[in-house]
């Protein structure tokens, strides 16, 4: 997870996460990180299109941005 962290601090590579909110709700958002310590992240959220910081604990899953076949057509 930290590698993804990084990497998206570096490059500004947006990720896709899963994470369980305070009111026990799952949400999905697509962000990119600008820094991560031992219990929290703070990014840009590209749903809310706010800074916004997220508790590490509560992540449930995060990956690359899977992108849209669409993109890939001429």
């Amino acid at each position: 997870m930290d590698g993804l962290f990084i990497r998206s601090i570096e490059e500004n590579i947006p990720l896709e996460m899963i994470y369980l909110a305070e009111n026990q709700e799952l949400s999905q958002r697509k962000l990119i990180v600008m820094e991560a310590n031992e219990e929290y992240i703070r990014a840009f959220c590209l749903l809310r299109k706010q800074i916004r910081t997220f508790k590490r604990k509560n992540i449930l899953s995060i990956m690359p941005e899977t992108r849209s076949k669409r993109r890939y057509l001429h």
